[in-house]
């Protein structure tokens, strides 16, 4: 048995986010502030259609619709390992809201939130072992609010 549908979506959504951060060379903060709610939430609603596309092409669609300039923020070339996947750190993302949504019962907000917290700096640092800690550990540390 799999994912229920709702956290699928959200990976998805997660997935490109940072695959748009990548490609532009932008902070997640900044991609989710270009995007907008409503085209997050577009993507949110509709990943399961646009995960069986092409997500260069999603991206790109987006990337123009938002207006997203290339900026500087380069976290992958900085990497001396293994880059991770954008399918692998969006399932972090998405582990944690999912954990976080309990509360607040809002995919799309609680998203956003997360995407432009503290942790997202220290998720992208792939030099750390932040980003393969497990979800309870990077669940404490949002919480708290710091490095545990």
């Amino acid at each position: 048995m799999g994912e229920p549908k709702e956290e699928n979506d959200l990976f998805f959504t997660c997935s490109l986010i940072e695959y748009i951060s990548r490609k532009t060379k932008n902070r997640k903060e900044t991609v989710i502030k270009k995007l907008g709610e409503e085209n997050l939430t577009k993507i949110y609603y509709l990943a399961e259609i646009y995960h069986s596309e092409n997500i260069e092409k999603v991206s790109d669609e987006f990337i123009e619709k938002a207006q997203i300039k290339i900026g500087n923020y380069d976290h992958v070339s900085a990497c001396k390992y293994r880059i991770p996947t954008y399918w692998e750190i969006g399932k972090v993302y998405k582990r944690l809201i999912v954990r976080l949504n309990k509360e607040k019962n809002n995919y799309i907000k609680c998203m956003i939130e997360v995407l432009s917290s503290w942790i997202i700096e220290k998720i992208d640092n792939y030099n750390s072992s932040m980003y393969y800690e497990s979800p309870d550990y990077i669940y404490e540390c949002y919480i708290q609010g710091k490095i545990l």
